[in-house]
């Protein structure tokens, strides 16, 4: 029995790309750019304030939300995958699907990729797209995919459904330029990209409508709003901003898809459906245009994607399950996209096995209270795309970094020639847009929160449980920055 029902909830997660703090105007209500669905979803549910991605970037966040592990723990330290890199997660890893799948549940990945596949080869070496892939959504625990390979700007641009290409036909485009933007490389004849979106949209209501008599797990990894920014002509000019805030009215359309599909079938109230993002907003949705606009996809937050500063990585999480959660609630708890494995398995009664889900803890006490359960997450650790380090533990929050870690002003390279500092350390509750840095002044915070994510990276694991190996081992040490400094 799970809250008393005996009929366990579909689940749905519904994965933005690049979509920052400030793009959903159920959080910053000074945007002229409005996202009606996502602010439904806040309505009826449960809207979290501090919520943050595994990383800064996209494929180690999803490398989280799948497994309930930090990535930098496997052999993505920074960075992210691209057009042929091979499988990130291991074949004898528990994914969530595979654990709702062992539950009795549908499941389907439907979007995004940007995990690794293995690729099939010719005699000299040549990728041969036309060949099955593997380590795939179907390898980890997907009963059926429809994905494309990584963002929307990387090559090959096809469709494979259960790890097959959707056509034998292929050609080669040029690369685009500007908000539209994209890689040239290997394009299937199916294939446009202003039809992504649409198309995998079309196929989620398709997955709900035939799935809707038995519980399934559904991820949705949008392609959007990240580069190419191409919303369509019904969409054009709508936000009054520019192409990204028309793309981010498009996007919402979409969440709308899905939430009046749940709707048709009549199994929206039995449907814990969750939205949030990878990581925060790129600054190539053109930041000075968007504030000229009066919109900030940041909402003030310091930082973009890739950094280790908030903006990076503090993202929008919104929770409906009308069956279970009290509409129109808002939580300031600290939670994290690797939240989503211990979440499953607790409302399902799963038990995880000690070397699963090691950075994962169940949000089912916050998102039904009445269960006399308390969340477990002390600590939280964001990474950003230049593998730097931060821990967050209640209002502080201690960086090891000379400046961003990422693409924002300081990058680490100005940041040495200025000679900044390798430790930040900031309090979120007044200082939440990290102006100023208050190492000197807390040197016991910082000797405290040093020794907690050291012990967090040599046990392989945050949660409580038996020590485990990072796949390679760390060369970063926390200590020894704090001892030489």
């Amino acid at each position: 029995m799970i809250f008393g029902q005996s009929t366990p909830p579909n689940i749905i997660y519904i994965l933005a790309d690049d979509m920052g703090y400030g793009d959903v105007s159920a959080y910053n209500p000074n945007t002229p750019i409005k996202t009606p669905n996502i602010d439904a979803i806040a309505k009826q549910g449960m809207r979290f304030t501090d919520a943050h991605s595994g990383s800064a970037v996209c494929t180690p966040t999803r490398y989280g939300i799948l497994t309930g592990r930090y990535a930098w723990r496997s052999k993505l330290q920074n960075g992210v995958l691209w057009s042929y890199d091979s499988a990130l997660i291991t074949p004898n890893r528990l994914t969530v699907a595979k654990l709702l799948k062992q539950q009795g549940y549908k499941t389907a990945c439907i979007g995004k990729w940007h995990l690794g596949l293995n690729w099939s080869t010719d005699a000299n070496g040549t990728i041969n797209h036309l060949n099955k892939i593997t380590g795939g959504p179907n390898d980890l625990g997907f009963d059926y995919s429809y994905i494309i390979t990584a963002s929307l700007d990387i090559p090959p641009y096809v469709y494979f459904e259960n790890q097959q290409l959707t056509t034998t036909s292929l050609d080669s485009i040029q690369a685009n330029s500007g908000l539209g933007f994209w890689r040239s490389g290997v394009i299937a004849k199916d294939f446009e990209h202003t039809q992504v979106l649409d198309k995998t949209t079309q196929k989620a209501v398709d997955f709900i409508q035939q799935n809707s008599a038995h519980p399934f797990f559904l991820y949705l990894p949008l392609s959007a709003p990240h580069t190419p920014i191409l919303p369509t002509a019904a969409f054009a000019g709508k936000s009054k901003t520019n192409e990204y805030g028309d793309f981010l009215i498009m996007t919402d359309a979409m969440v709308g898809r899905i939430l009046k599909a749940l709707k048709d079938r009549g199994i929206e109230k039995n449907t814990l459906l969750i939205f949030t993002s990878d990581n925060g907003a790129s600054p190539t949705s053109d930041f000075k245009a968007l504030k000229a606009a009066g919109h900030d996809p940041s909402y003030s937050l310091r930082g973009t994607k890739s950094d280790i500063y908030e903006g990076g990585h503090r993202i929008p999480f919104i929770a409906q399950w009308p069956n279970a959660i009290q509409s129109g609630t808002i939580n300031n708890s600290v939670i994290c996209l690797t939240d989503l494995m211990a979440t499953c398995a607790d409302l399902t009664h799963s038990t995880l096995a000690a070397n699963t889900a090691e950075d994962s803890y169940s949000l089912v006490p916050l998102l039904a209270p009445k269960r006399n359960k308390v969340y477990q997450r002390t600590a939280t650790v964001h990474h950003s795309i230049d593998g730097k380090f931060a821990i967050r533990k209640g209002k502080w929050k201690l960086i090891f970094a000379n400046g961003s870690g990422g693409w924002s002003s300081p990058t680490e390279k100005q940041a040495l020639k200025q000679q900044l500092p390798p430790i930040q350390l900031y309090d979120l509750s007044t200082d939440q847009k990290e102006n100023f840095n208050i190492a000197s002044k807390f040197p016991e915070v910082v000797q405290q929160l040093s020794r907690e994510l050291h012990s967090i990276i040599v046990n392989g694991r945050s949660t409580k449980g038996a020590i485990q190996p990072n796949d390679p081992a760390l060369k970063f040490n926390p200590m020894e920055i704090i001892n030489n400094n």
